[in-house]
Protein backbone atom coordinates (compact mmCIF):
# COMPACT_ATOMS: atom_id res chain seq x y z
CA UNK A 1 0.00 0.00 0.00
CA UNK A 2 1.11 3.48 -0.96
CA UNK A 3 1.26 6.09 1.91
CA UNK A 4 2.40 9.79 1.52
CA UNK A 5 3.76 12.61 3.62
CA UNK A 6 1.81 15.74 4.32
CA UNK A 7 2.78 18.94 5.30
CA UNK A 8 -0.19 19.44 7.87
CA UNK A 9 -1.91 22.31 9.56
CA UNK A 10 -2.23 21.25 13.30
CA UNK A 11 -2.33 23.30 16.62
CA UNK A 12 0.09 25.59 18.34
CA UNK A 13 1.31 23.19 20.85
CA UNK A 14 -0.70 24.34 23.66
CA UNK A 15 -3.87 24.76 22.08
CA UNK A 16 -4.12 20.92 21.29
CA UNK A 17 -6.49 19.89 23.53
CA UNK A 18 -8.89 23.27 23.09
CA UNK A 19 -8.61 22.67 19.30
CA UNK A 20 -9.33 19.05 18.95
CA UNK A 21 -12.92 17.70 18.74
CA UNK A 22 -15.05 15.15 18.10
CA UNK A 23 -16.25 13.87 14.83
CA UNK A 24 -18.59 15.67 12.75
CA UNK A 25 -21.04 12.62 12.88
CA UNK A 26 -21.09 11.61 16.65
CA UNK A 27 -23.30 15.05 17.89
CA UNK A 28 -25.86 16.93 16.92
CA UNK A 29 -25.96 20.67 16.61
CA UNK A 30 -26.93 21.30 20.14
CA UNK A 31 -24.23 19.01 21.62
CA UNK A 32 -21.58 20.03 19.33
CA UNK A 33 -22.83 23.74 20.24
CA UNK A 34 -22.79 22.85 24.01
CA UNK A 35 -18.86 21.34 23.61
CA UNK A 36 -18.15 24.24 21.78
CA UNK A 37 -19.45 26.95 24.24
CA UNK A 38 -16.70 29.66 25.39
CA UNK A 39 -13.80 28.17 23.30
CA UNK A 40 -13.16 29.58 19.91
CA UNK A 41 -10.53 27.51 19.47
CA UNK A 42 -12.89 24.28 19.01
CA UNK A 43 -12.56 22.19 15.34
CA UNK A 44 -16.77 22.25 15.67
CA UNK A 45 -16.58 25.72 14.41
CA UNK A 46 -15.01 24.21 11.30
CA UNK A 47 -16.74 20.42 10.97
CA UNK A 48 -19.72 22.04 12.46
CA UNK A 49 -20.13 25.11 11.67
CA UNK A 50 -23.52 25.63 12.25
CA UNK A 51 -23.59 26.16 15.73
CA UNK A 52 -22.40 29.67 14.11
CA UNK A 53 -25.39 30.46 12.69
CA UNK A 54 -29.14 30.92 13.96
CA UNK A 55 -31.03 28.24 15.13
CA UNK A 56 -33.02 26.53 12.70
CA UNK A 57 -30.14 27.09 10.02
CA UNK A 58 -30.32 24.50 6.86
CA UNK A 59 -27.38 22.02 7.59
CA UNK A 60 -27.11 21.55 3.96
CA UNK A 61 -27.29 25.65 2.87
CA UNK A 62 -24.45 28.03 1.37
CA UNK A 63 -24.09 29.57 4.70
CA UNK A 64 -22.85 26.29 6.97
CA UNK A 65 -20.28 25.85 3.93
CA UNK A 66 -19.13 29.11 3.58
CA UNK A 67 -18.95 29.48 7.51
CA UNK A 68 -17.06 26.45 7.92
CA UNK A 69 -14.12 28.21 5.41
CA UNK A 70 -14.28 31.15 7.29
CA UNK A 71 -13.90 29.66 10.70
CA UNK A 72 -11.08 27.47 8.88
CA UNK A 73 -9.39 30.74 7.14
CA UNK A 74 -9.29 32.06 10.72
CA UNK A 75 -7.88 29.64 12.59
CA UNK A 76 -5.12 29.59 9.90
CA UNK A 77 -4.37 33.18 10.06
CA UNK A 78 -4.35 34.07 13.64
CA UNK A 79 -1.67 31.22 14.41
CA UNK A 80 -4.65 28.16 16.23
CA UNK A 81 -2.97 26.18 13.35
CA UNK A 82 0.25 26.39 12.24
CA UNK A 83 1.54 24.65 9.27
CA UNK A 84 4.29 22.30 9.08
CA UNK A 85 7.03 22.77 7.03
CA UNK A 86 8.00 19.79 5.66
CA UNK A 87 5.99 16.54 4.79
CA UNK A 88 5.87 14.34 7.66
CA UNK A 89 3.66 11.22 8.90
CA UNK A 90 2.26 10.61 12.09
CA UNK A 91 2.00 8.59 15.18
CA UNK A 92 -1.35 8.70 16.93
CA UNK A 93 -2.08 6.98 19.95
CA UNK A 94 -5.66 6.60 21.81
CA UNK A 95 -5.85 5.37 25.39
CA UNK A 96 -9.95 4.29 26.89
CA UNK A 97 -9.38 2.88 29.87
CA UNK A 98 -7.35 -0.06 29.95
CA UNK A 99 -7.48 0.13 26.16
CA UNK A 100 -4.31 1.48 24.26
CA UNK A 101 -4.44 1.84 20.11
CA UNK A 102 -1.71 3.41 17.81
CA UNK A 103 -2.07 4.30 14.21
CA UNK A 104 -0.18 6.05 11.34
CA UNK A 105 -1.29 9.46 10.32
CA UNK A 106 -0.60 9.66 5.90
CA UNK A 107 -2.09 10.28 3.15
CA UNK A 108 -3.65 7.61 0.72
CA UNK A 109 -4.10 7.21 -2.45
CA UNK A 110 -7.41 7.90 -4.21
CA UNK A 111 -6.82 5.52 -7.20
CA UNK A 112 -5.98 2.74 -4.23
CA UNK A 113 -9.52 3.26 -3.18
CA UNK A 114 -10.98 3.50 -6.71
CA UNK A 115 -9.33 0.59 -7.35
CA UNK A 116 -10.36 -1.52 -4.22
CA UNK A 117 -6.95 -1.62 -2.71
CA UNK A 118 -8.51 0.15 0.24
CA UNK A 119 -11.73 -1.90 1.03
CA UNK A 120 -15.38 -0.58 2.04
CA UNK A 121 -17.87 -2.67 3.68
CA UNK A 122 -20.61 -0.39 3.67
CA UNK A 123 -22.78 1.79 1.22
CA UNK A 124 -23.01 5.41 1.72
CA UNK A 125 -25.68 7.25 1.58
CA UNK A 126 -26.16 9.74 -1.42
CA UNK A 127 -26.83 13.22 0.74
CA UNK A 128 -24.33 12.73 3.56
CA UNK A 129 -21.66 12.34 0.66
CA UNK A 130 -22.35 15.15 -0.80
CA UNK A 131 -22.36 17.31 2.21
CA UNK A 132 -18.84 15.89 2.88
CA UNK A 133 -17.67 15.90 -1.15
CA UNK A 134 -18.86 19.71 -0.41
CA UNK A 135 -16.98 20.37 2.39
CA UNK A 136 -13.87 19.10 1.20
CA UNK A 137 -14.10 20.76 -2.22
CA UNK A 138 -15.24 24.31 -0.70
CA UNK A 139 -12.37 24.13 2.87
CA UNK A 140 -9.81 22.60 0.14
CA UNK A 141 -9.21 20.43 2.78
CA UNK A 142 -9.92 17.09 4.42
CA UNK A 143 -10.50 18.29 8.03
CA UNK A 144 -11.31 14.90 9.63
CA UNK A 145 -9.37 11.41 8.96
CA UNK A 146 -10.59 8.40 7.22
CA UNK A 147 -10.12 4.94 9.74
CA UNK A 148 -8.40 2.48 8.34
CA UNK A 149 -6.98 -0.69 9.43
CA UNK A 150 -5.00 -3.46 8.22
CA UNK A 151 -3.36 -6.83 8.80
CA UNK A 152 -0.71 -6.88 11.55
CA UNK A 153 2.85 -6.16 10.25
CA UNK A 154 5.90 -6.81 12.53
CA UNK A 155 7.86 -4.54 11.06
CA UNK A 156 5.11 -1.71 11.45
CA UNK A 157 4.62 -2.43 15.12
CA UNK A 158 8.25 -2.09 15.64
CA UNK A 159 8.81 1.02 14.12
CA UNK A 160 5.63 2.24 16.02
CA UNK A 161 7.28 1.02 19.32
CA UNK A 162 10.46 3.14 18.32
CA UNK A 163 8.81 6.11 17.88
CA UNK A 164 6.41 6.13 20.61
CA UNK A 165 9.70 6.08 22.85
CA UNK A 166 10.09 9.61 21.63
CA UNK A 167 8.91 12.94 23.00
CA UNK A 168 5.41 13.69 21.64
CA UNK A 169 4.01 16.29 19.80
CA UNK A 170 1.07 16.68 21.98
CA UNK A 171 -0.15 14.87 24.50
CA UNK A 172 -3.67 15.69 26.45
CA UNK A 173 -6.98 14.38 28.11
CA UNK A 174 -10.23 15.25 26.39
CA UNK A 175 -12.68 16.01 28.49
CA UNK A 176 -14.54 12.38 27.92
CA UNK A 177 -11.61 10.85 29.69
CA UNK A 178 -9.70 9.71 26.61
CA UNK A 179 -5.61 10.60 26.53
CA UNK A 180 -4.56 11.53 22.82
CA UNK A 181 -1.05 11.41 22.10
CA UNK A 182 0.69 12.38 18.58
CA UNK A 183 4.52 12.03 17.84
CA UNK A 184 5.86 13.65 14.41
CA UNK A 185 7.59 11.51 12.22
CA UNK A 186 10.54 12.61 9.87
CA UNK A 187 12.30 9.64 8.78
CA UNK A 188 9.56 9.00 6.04
CA UNK A 189 10.74 6.74 3.97
CA UNK A 190 10.97 3.01 6.66
CA UNK A 191 7.40 3.96 7.39
CA UNK A 192 6.33 3.97 3.60
CA UNK A 193 8.81 0.93 3.10
CA UNK A 194 6.74 -1.00 5.72
CA UNK A 195 3.53 0.14 4.62
CA UNK A 196 4.81 -0.95 0.82
CA UNK A 197 4.31 -4.28 2.07
CA UNK A 198 0.76 -4.56 3.65
CA UNK A 199 -1.35 -5.68 1.16
CA UNK A 200 -4.50 -3.85 1.69
CA UNK A 201 -6.40 -1.27 4.19
CA UNK A 202 -9.96 -1.65 4.83
CA UNK A 203 -12.04 1.34 6.09
CA UNK A 204 -13.26 0.53 9.82
CA UNK A 205 -14.95 4.46 9.80
CA UNK A 206 -15.64 7.13 7.36
CA UNK A 207 -17.05 5.56 4.29
CA UNK A 208 -18.47 9.20 3.41
CA UNK A 209 -15.15 10.68 4.10
CA UNK A 210 -13.29 8.30 2.20
CA UNK A 211 -15.98 8.50 -1.17
CA UNK A 212 -16.10 12.14 -0.50
CA UNK A 213 -11.89 12.53 -0.92
CA UNK A 214 -12.32 10.10 -3.72
CA UNK A 215 -14.64 12.19 -5.45
CA UNK A 216 -13.24 15.50 -4.86
CA UNK A 217 -9.61 14.45 -6.27
CA UNK A 218 -11.75 12.41 -8.93
CA UNK A 219 -13.73 15.80 -10.06
CA UNK A 220 -9.50 17.58 -9.77
CA UNK A 221 -7.96 15.29 -11.73
CA UNK A 222 -11.07 15.38 -14.54
CA UNK A 223 -11.24 19.53 -14.45
CA UNK A 224 -6.75 19.56 -14.40
CA UNK A 225 -5.43 19.73 -17.95
CA UNK A 226 -2.31 19.02 -16.48
CA UNK A 227 -2.77 16.25 -13.99
CA UNK A 228 0.28 14.11 -13.33
CA UNK A 229 0.02 12.34 -10.70
CA UNK A 230 1.69 14.82 -8.13
CA UNK A 231 -0.59 16.99 -6.95
CA UNK A 232 -1.93 16.79 -3.15
CA UNK A 233 -5.58 16.39 -4.04
CA UNK A 234 -4.70 12.49 -4.78
CA UNK A 235 -4.11 11.83 -1.26
CA UNK A 236 -6.51 11.91 1.30
CA UNK A 237 -6.16 12.24 5.37
CA UNK A 238 -6.13 8.74 7.31
CA UNK A 239 -5.02 7.13 10.21
CA UNK A 240 -4.02 3.02 9.74
CA UNK A 241 -4.20 1.18 12.64
CA UNK A 242 -3.16 -2.56 12.28
CA UNK A 243 -6.18 -4.75 13.17
CA UNK A 244 -4.99 -6.09 16.80
CA UNK A 245 -4.83 -2.33 17.81
CA UNK A 246 -8.87 -1.92 17.53
CA UNK A 247 -11.65 -1.92 20.48
CA UNK A 248 -14.93 -2.97 18.58
CA UNK A 249 -18.28 -2.61 20.20
CA UNK A 250 -21.22 -3.58 18.81
CA UNK A 251 -23.57 -1.44 17.51
CA UNK A 252 -27.42 -2.41 18.89
CA UNK A 253 -31.18 -1.72 18.38
CA UNK A 254 -34.07 -0.08 19.92
CA UNK A 255 -37.40 -0.45 18.07
CA UNK A 256 -40.33 1.76 18.79
CA UNK A 257 -43.44 0.07 17.62
CA UNK A 258 -44.09 -3.83 17.40
CA UNK A 259 -47.10 -2.65 14.73
CA UNK A 260 -50.55 -4.00 15.17
CA UNK A 261 -49.20 -7.42 17.30
CA UNK A 262 -49.13 -7.71 20.98
CA UNK A 263 -46.03 -8.73 22.68
CA UNK A 264 -47.28 -12.40 23.39
CA UNK A 265 -47.46 -12.61 19.51
CA UNK A 266 -44.64 -11.44 18.93
CA UNK A 267 -42.69 -13.30 20.87
CA UNK A 268 -44.74 -16.34 19.41
CA UNK A 269 -43.48 -15.67 15.85
CA UNK A 270 -40.26 -15.05 17.54
CA UNK A 271 -40.15 -18.80 18.89
CA UNK A 272 -40.81 -20.37 15.34
CA UNK A 273 -37.52 -19.25 14.57
CA UNK A 274 -35.16 -18.73 18.08
CA UNK A 275 -34.70 -20.78 21.14
CA UNK A 276 -35.54 -18.34 23.37
CA UNK A 277 -34.54 -18.64 27.25
CA UNK A 278 -34.74 -15.92 29.74
CA UNK A 279 -30.83 -15.34 31.20
CA UNK A 280 -29.38 -12.21 32.85
CA UNK A 281 -27.16 -11.79 30.33
CA UNK A 282 -27.37 -8.02 28.48
CA UNK A 283 -24.69 -8.81 26.19
CA UNK A 284 -24.24 -12.36 24.42
CA UNK A 285 -21.15 -14.34 25.50
CA UNK A 286 -20.17 -15.27 21.79
CA UNK A 287 -21.91 -14.88 18.36
CA UNK A 288 -24.41 -16.91 17.19
CA UNK A 289 -27.00 -15.42 19.79
CA UNK A 290 -28.86 -12.27 19.74
CA UNK A 291 -30.06 -11.03 23.59
CA UNK A 292 -33.48 -8.60 23.87
CA UNK A 293 -34.99 -6.55 26.26
CA UNK A 294 -38.72 -6.68 26.52
CA UNK A 295 -40.90 -6.42 29.57
CA UNK A 296 -38.50 -5.79 31.71
CA UNK A 297 -36.23 -8.87 30.88
CA UNK A 298 -33.56 -10.35 28.97
CA UNK A 299 -33.95 -12.98 27.02
CA UNK A 300 -31.49 -15.00 25.19
CA UNK A 301 -32.52 -15.41 21.28
CA UNK A 302 -30.51 -18.77 19.61
CA UNK A 303 -31.12 -19.37 15.84
CA UNK A 304 -32.79 -22.86 15.04
CA UNK A 305 -31.88 -22.95 11.64
CA UNK A 306 -28.23 -23.08 10.84
CA UNK A 307 -26.21 -19.73 10.45
CA UNK A 308 -25.70 -19.08 7.05
CA UNK A 309 -21.86 -19.56 5.46
CA UNK A 310 -21.69 -16.44 3.46
CA UNK A 311 -19.92 -13.51 5.50
CA UNK A 312 -22.89 -11.09 4.68
CA UNK A 313 -25.09 -13.71 6.44
CA UNK A 314 -23.12 -15.09 8.89
CA UNK A 315 -23.42 -11.83 10.82
CA UNK A 316 -25.34 -11.80 13.88
CA UNK A 317 -26.84 -7.87 12.95
CA UNK A 318 -28.22 -10.07 9.66
CA UNK A 319 -29.43 -12.83 11.50
CA UNK A 320 -31.99 -10.02 13.31
CA UNK A 321 -32.43 -8.53 9.89
CA UNK A 322 -33.58 -11.89 7.98
CA UNK A 323 -35.34 -12.82 10.43
CA UNK A 324 -37.00 -10.49 12.70
CA UNK A 325 -36.55 -6.81 11.44
CA UNK A 326 -38.03 -7.25 7.91
CA UNK A 327 -40.27 -10.53 8.61
CA UNK A 328 -42.13 -9.84 11.92
CA UNK A 329 -41.67 -6.22 12.24
CA UNK A 330 -41.90 -5.27 8.41
CA UNK A 331 -38.21 -2.80 8.60
CA UNK A 332 -37.19 -3.60 5.32
CA UNK A 333 -34.20 -0.72 5.49
CA UNK A 334 -33.20 0.16 8.75
CA UNK A 335 -31.73 3.62 7.16
CA UNK A 336 -35.27 4.72 5.81
CA UNK A 337 -37.42 3.48 8.79
CA UNK A 338 -38.61 5.61 11.73
CA UNK A 339 -39.48 2.81 13.94
CA UNK A 340 -36.02 1.61 14.76
CA UNK A 341 -33.02 3.64 16.12
CA UNK A 342 -29.27 2.55 16.62
CA UNK A 343 -26.98 2.59 19.73
CA UNK A 344 -23.53 2.86 19.58
CA UNK A 345 -22.27 0.35 22.54
CA UNK A 346 -19.97 2.85 24.19
CA UNK A 347 -23.77 3.54 25.70
CA UNK A 348 -23.85 0.20 27.16
CA UNK A 349 -26.74 -2.12 27.49
CA UNK A 350 -28.20 0.12 30.40
CA UNK A 351 -29.08 2.85 27.77
CA UNK A 352 -31.11 0.10 26.09
CA UNK A 353 -32.59 -0.76 29.00
CA UNK A 354 -33.53 3.06 30.36
CA UNK A 355 -35.58 3.62 26.43
CA UNK A 356 -37.67 0.64 26.99
CA UNK A 357 -38.39 1.22 30.55
CA UNK A 358 -38.99 4.40 29.78
CA UNK A 359 -41.46 3.58 27.02
CA UNK A 360 -39.56 5.20 24.23
CA UNK A 361 -39.26 2.05 22.71
CA UNK A 362 -41.05 -1.02 22.94
CA UNK A 363 -38.10 -3.89 22.54
CA UNK A 364 -33.92 -3.61 22.35
CA UNK A 365 -31.53 -6.12 20.78
CA UNK A 366 -27.92 -6.49 21.66
CA UNK A 367 -24.99 -8.10 19.97
CA UNK A 368 -21.60 -9.73 20.48
CA UNK A 369 -19.65 -7.39 18.71
CA UNK A 370 -18.73 -7.92 15.01
CA UNK A 371 -14.77 -9.11 14.80
CA UNK A 372 -12.19 -6.78 12.74
CA UNK A 373 -11.57 -10.43 10.96
CA UNK A 374 -15.14 -10.56 9.66
CA UNK A 375 -15.07 -6.78 8.28
CA UNK A 376 -12.11 -8.15 6.34
CA UNK A 377 -13.79 -11.01 5.11
CA UNK A 378 -17.32 -9.40 3.91
CA UNK A 379 -14.96 -6.43 2.50
CA UNK A 380 -12.55 -9.05 0.74
CA UNK A 381 -15.41 -10.85 -0.88
CA UNK A 382 -17.00 -7.17 -2.12
CA UNK A 383 -19.66 -7.62 -0.36
CA UNK A 384 -21.25 -4.77 2.24
CA UNK A 385 -22.99 -5.12 5.79
CA UNK A 386 -25.85 -4.49 6.68
CA UNK A 387 -26.00 -0.45 8.01
CA UNK A 388 -24.52 0.35 11.79
CA UNK A 389 -22.79 -3.28 11.99
CA UNK A 390 -19.84 -2.07 13.68
CA UNK A 391 -19.18 0.63 16.34
CA UNK A 392 -14.93 1.17 16.85
CA UNK A 393 -14.11 3.70 19.55
CA UNK A 394 -12.66 5.61 21.13
CA UNK A 395 -13.01 7.70 18.23
CA UNK A 396 -10.73 9.67 15.69
CA UNK A 397 -10.17 13.64 17.32
CA UNK A 398 -10.76 16.33 14.16
CA UNK A 399 -8.23 19.42 14.03
CA UNK A 400 -5.56 17.94 15.76
CA UNK A 401 -4.10 17.32 11.66
CA UNK A 402 -5.52 18.79 8.77
CA UNK A 403 -4.81 17.76 4.85
CA UNK A 404 -4.76 20.65 2.60
CA UNK A 405 -5.43 19.93 -1.24
CA UNK A 406 -2.91 22.22 -3.25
Amino acid sequence: MRINPFKAWRPASKKAGDVASVPYDVVTTQQAKALAEGNPDSFLHVVRAEIDLPEGTDLYSDEVYAKANENLQRMMADGTLIHEEQPCFYLYSQQMGEHLQYGIVAGCHIEDYENGLIKIHENTRKVKEQDRTRYVDELNANTGPVFLTCKDSELVSRLMEKIAATDPLYHFTAPDGIVHTVWKIEEVGTFAAAFAEVPAFYVADGHHRSASAAAVGRARREANPNHDGSEPYNWFLAVIFPETQLKVLPYNRVVFSLGDQTADEFTAKLNESFDISLSELSTPEQSGAICMYMDGAWSTLTPKEAIPSDPVGALDVSILQDRVLRPLLGIDDPRESNDIDFVGGIHGTAELERRVDTGEAVVAFSFFPTTIQQLMDVADANLLMPPKSTWFEPKLRSGLLVNTLD
